[in-house]
């Protein structure tokens, strides 16, 4: 009699608990967005994402660095792709700190709660783009004449790797011009290789090969197929897809054994300042800064470019962009506005805007989804 008693009041108090929760709780996001203020304290703020793809902001986490702005720089005050990263299977956020020259290593536990673990000397004036592959992360510093350095990141602690650092050797000064200063650093999909883009200060597309010790090789730079090679992204057989932010265009390289590229083909969009590229559902969204829109690129069986339909409207000064980790949704800075672009993809490349998040700091730069 007793054990049946205990038991109908310990599910009368699961009841009460169950209809106590709002309905539209739950123990997980259903993926969170991160996003970097760039303000003087920097800070990432952290938005849920929910199964519709809209967004609700879950806190704001200082970086213990500052933030800083390119010389000329307008609407996107980094001049850069990837200045946020997620590593570790989504257990760590690395962000960098332009203003003083280091980098932020955040644990991210429940999905959107950041705890600060480390700031690190990034090895170089104005770090401004991320790359990760396993446990090696790369940082592109963009002032001074141009430096990259890398780290082993060992559970929330980056290591600098020793002899690491190259430099690569640009006219550029410290805060860099925006348009001199390099634009994005990224490894290969097969991470062999580390690629960086130059924009105008070299015009060129540099790639290092990556030794076991976590050292790269010497660069062998390529002239891009279109002046000023600003952000990149890979198609689905490792080939290199570039904006050439001077004629606003795409370009698609085949990366050779020794390093060098071989063009494949460009396709104009039209557009004004075209800039950033993010890959999803086989498509290809390119950020056009100048004309506050967004095209759309698909390639062939070959990889040769082409543009699908008309661009989408977007926020003046569309700057950098990320897609959720399932593809459905594409999240679009406005850099001019202060606000955040949440889209739907849909099959057949096309953007239908959902929501529109205001209260960032104008300009503001870096993103980062799960």
């Amino acid at each position: 009699m007793i054990r049946t008693t205990m038991l109908a009041v310990g599910a009368m108090l699961l009841f009460v608990l169950v209809i106590a929760l709002p309905a539209s709780a739950a123990p997980w996001p259903h993926g969170a967005v991160f996003v970097q203020t760039n303000k003087t304290s920097n800070s990432i703020v952290v938005y849920d994402r929910g199964g519709n793809g809209t967004l609700a902001k879950a806190g704001e986490y200082t970086t213990g660095g500052q933030g800083a702005t390119a010389q000329g720089a307008v609407v996107d005050p980094l001049a850069s792709q990837s200045s946020v990263a997620i590593a570790d299977a989504g257990r760590v956020l690395l962000t960098v700190n332009a203003g003083s020259d280091n980098i932020s290593v955040f644990r991210i536990t429940q999905g959107d709660k950041l705890y600060r673990k480390q700031v690190v000397s990034s090895g170089g004036p104005f770090p401004a783009s991320l790359a990760v592959h396993g446990n090696l992360v790369y940082v592109l510093n963009a002032g001074g004449t141009g430096s990259v350095q890398g780290f082993w990141l060992t559970g929330d602690t980056l290591r600098p790797i020793w002899r690491s650092h190259r430099s690569l050797g640009l006219a550029n000064a410290t805060p860099p011009n925006f348009l001199a200063s390099p634009g994005q650093i990224g490894f290969t999909p097969d991470g062999r290789r580390v690629v960086v883009t130059t924009k105008a200060s070299g015009g060129t597309i540099d790639v290092f090969a990556v030794r076991p010790s976590g050292q790269l090789g010497t660069p062998v730079g390529t002239v891009s197929a279109t002046p000023v090679p600003f952000a990149f992204s890979f198609d689905p057989a490792g080939r290199l897809v570039v904006v050439e932010a001077a004629m606003s265009t795409v370009s698609t390289y085949t990366i050779n054994a020794d390093g060098s590229l071989t063009v494949i083909g460009s396709a104009p969009n039209g557009q004004t300042a075209a800039c950033w590229i993010t890959a999803a559902r086989g498509f290809y969204f390119v950020a056009n800064a100048g004309s506050a829109n967004i095209s759309t690129y698909s390639l062939t069986a070959g990889g040769l470019p082409g543009i699908i339909g008309a661009p989408t409207a977007a926020a003046a000064g569309a700057i950098d962009m990320a897609a959720s980790r399932d593809q459905r949704f594409l999240y679009a800075e406005s850099g001019g506005t202060g606000s955040l672009l949440v889209y739907a993809i849909h099959s057949d490349g096309s953007l239908s805007l959902l929501q529109t998040v205001t209260g960032l700091p104008a300009p503001y730069e870096g993103i980062a989804a799960d």
